[in-house]
């Protein structure tokens, strides 16, 4: 399974996911971000690459079916609702992903 986690500049919130989901048995997890200055910015390669794409907040999801919509056939697109308030691999925002995440993915 080949997870996209994307937020706005890929340094807080997708690179805790990446981290956390990376350990699961069986997954690929990668962070991006929307911005250009962000530390991995997301791609169509990206894109492509994944099995399922979840974004921090609407505006996420927005970007990235706007800019991506011919990539995203066939792919699951889902925005986990978590607010930029949250440091990295802050004990909180770790048990936030774990809870919501397997919402949309069978881990």
């Amino acid at each position: 399974m080949k997870l996209l986690f994307v937020c706005s500049e890929n340094r807080l919130r997708s690179p805790t996911a990446e981290e956390v989901f990376s350990a699961y048995e069986n997954v690929e997890a990668i962070g991006c971000g929307t911005n250009s200055d962000a530390e991995t910015a997301l791609s169509g390669d990206l894109v492509e690459w994944a099995d399922v794409i979840l974004v921090m907040e609407k505006s996420h999801k927005n970007k990235v079916a706007k800019k991506y919509k011919d990539l995203l056939k066939g792919k699951k697109l889902a925005c986990l609702e978590i607010p930029d308030h949250y440091e990295r691999m802050q004990p909180e925002l770790i048990r936030i992903l774990e809870n919501k995440v397997p919402r949309y993915v069978r881990l």
